[in-house]
């Protein structure tokens, strides 16, 4: 199972940014993706999740309102378009894929990790 993330880059206060995160090696369509960052000395945390099919997200209340978390099931790819960006924004940003037909907000559930793209927001 591969997840590749892209999109990231550095950006200025106010701006927008969208990640992508292309997956292979598993039934796309069958797992829900979610979206974690990784400050700097901070601990992982979640930002979003999408079901499977698409049909339900949930959002960390630090991001609700500013991100929105899609997923093409036919290109095997998820998104997160993130905007209105603030320089507490800067992070590593991860997708990951628990296992198949799980909506889990918890690090700790998710079997596969892509490699990370880095965002920062400059003030």
């Amino acid at each position: 199972v591969q997840l590749q993330a892209s999109g990231g880059g550095l950006v200025q206060t106010g701006e927008s940014l969208t990640l992508s995160c292309a997956a292979s090696g598993l039934t796309f369509s069958s797992h829900a993706m979610g979206w974690f960052r990784q400050g700097p000395g901070k601990e992982r945390e979640f930002i979003a999740v999408i079901s499977w099919g698409g049909g339900g997200t949930y959002y960390a209340d630090s991001v609700k309102g500013r991100f929105t978390v899609s997923r093409d099931n036919v290109k095997n790819t998820a998104y997160l378009q993130m905007s209105s960006l603030r320089p507490e924004d800067t992070a590593v940003y991860y997708c990951a894929a628990p296992p198949p037909n799980t909506f889990v907000v918890s690090k700790d559930g998710y079997t596969f990790w892509g490699q990370g793209t880095l965002v920062t927001v400059s003030s």
